[in-house]
């Protein structure tokens, strides 16, 4: 059995076992003698890999046309802006900027962060803000200050990978909240709050992952009602929100009526300046955003000072929304690529969206197909995408997949679905309905 194999083995991708995640304790699998040191927490042995790590892992040959990752393009760095703010920072300031700094964050950033959102419509004070590293960590410090073991916490349908992860560590219940191709039902959210009342309610409402969807402006107002009304938090995560290639912006979820005081908004620089400077935010209202910080003390003091430090210096000495227009170009061309492409790949009676921005396409074979199972026939093609059964909380749609079209260049997509398509077409007699 190949690597492949082993991972998306029956069609269960992403179950990787971790060395002495079984349950036994580590002891019994050393040497045999002594006493058994304790076993691992439970919430490790309950909360599986992720598929996307997994099948990243697997997949990472340089021959792989991989629509797997949610990567951006690394040419599209703006590597010698991020690399003079480096530069500039530590000439002028390094024993700050090598220093220990406070949880909250670095002014400067703090302020750059406020004004920005100030700009679009969201007044917001730079005390309102909690740097983070990676939005991904101000998931985990909401789900720290917030739930206890057992609590539902409601998610659309299907759902953020990591974010069912970081839930689901912190022992919630996680419920899936029913929608449609626009998004979440707000009227199907009014009556599961009502039923199981939950702690939040997350939503990635611009271009959402994995779908790449937006959710309208009535729903988002709609959303912010079932809020009010029923005494709900909600979790609006916008990593991709810049990331627009056509169509107006919608308003965030925290500007409607009735959320202001009940909504925790996670913004994040990974795919507009870099993830590896792994740079995320919080902003929510007083009392939540002091619990966080109280959760960030206890998980890593704070985000690496020098990191934020060339953050608010590039933010100050360079203009990131021409860049971030650059970036958006680039990736429309990207989508279009793979719109162009897909009938040709998939299966006659496919169906797919048309994303306005972000980094995913998502698409449905028909029904007698299962993704994962199909996967590592795929793979063997030298191209890859991620089946779309992970990221359901609830009953899972087998026959969906994500495909990421940022990280390749065009060519590479038109080569990559035609691979695709010769590997569904080469898998399907026998595996197409889960064999």
């Amino acid at each position: 059995m190949g690597a492949v194999d082993a991972v998306l083995a029956a069609g269960d991708v992403g179950l990787v076992a971790e060395e002495g995640v079984s349950g036994r304790s580590a002891g019994e699998d050393a040497v045999g003698v002594g006493a058994a040191v304790p076993g691992f927490a439970e919430r490790v042995t309950t909360v599986t890999s992720s598929p996307v790590r997994d099948i990243l892992a697997v997949t990472s040959r340089p021959e792989v046309v991989n629509f797997a990752g949610g990567l951006p393009a690394p040419e599209l760095f703006d590597t010698e802006g991020i690399a003079a703010a480096y530069r500039d920072v530590l000439a002028e300031s390094a024993g700050r900027a090598l220093q220990y700094a406070t949880t909250e964050g670095e002014p400067t950033l703090r302020a750059a962060l406020a004004a920005r959102y100030g700009a679009r419509g969201l007044p917001t004070d730079a005390d309102g803000v909690l740097v983070t590293t990676g939005s991904q960590q101000a998931l985990s410090l909401l789900a720290t200050a917030l739930v206890e073991p057992g609590d539902v916490v409601l998610v659309e349908d299907p759902c953020y990978l990591a974010a069912l992860q970081a839930f689901r560590f912190a022992g919630a219940r996680v419920v899936a909240v029913p929608g449609d191709e626009h998004g979440v039902d707000p009227a199907a959210l009014d009556e599961l709050v009502a039923r199981t009342r939950p702690k939040f309610f997350y939503t990635v409402p611009t271009f959402q992952n994995p779908t790449g969807r937006t959710l309208p402006a009535e729903r988002r107002g709609a959303v912010a009602s079932v809020a009010a009304r029923r005494g709900l938090w909600i979790v609006e995560d916008d990593p991709y929100g810049e990331l627009r290639f056509e169509g107006d912006r919608v308003p965030w979820i925290a500007s409607c009526p009735g959320a202001e005081d009940r909504t925790a908004l996670l913004g994040s620089f990974s795919k507009v300046m870099a993830p590896g400077m792994r740079l995320g935010w919080l902003r929510a209202p007083a009392g939540l955003r002091r619990a966080c910080a109280v959760a960030k003390q206890a998980a890593d003091l704070h985000t690496p000072t020098v990191n934020q430090l060339a953050a608010a210096r590039y933010l100050a000495d360079r203009d990131l929304d021409a860049h971030v227009a650059l970036v958006a170009a680039a990736y429309r061309e990207r989508r279009d690529a793979m719109l162009d492409g897909l009938a040709e790949a998939l299966p006659e009676g496919s169906t797919w969206n048309r994303p306005q921005g972000g980094m995913f396409l998502w698409a449905r074979l028909p029904s007698s197909y299962d993704t994962a199972a199909l996967l590592p026939h795929v793979v063997r093609h030298d191209v890859a995408y991620v089946p779309g059964a992970p990221f359901y909380a609830g009953e899972p749609d087998r026959a969906t997949l994500r495909l990421c079209f940022v990280t390749q260049a065009p060519g590479a997509i038109r080569e990559g679905l035609r691979r695709l398509g010769e590997g569904l077409r080469a898998a399907a007699g026998g595996t197409a309905g889960g064999g």
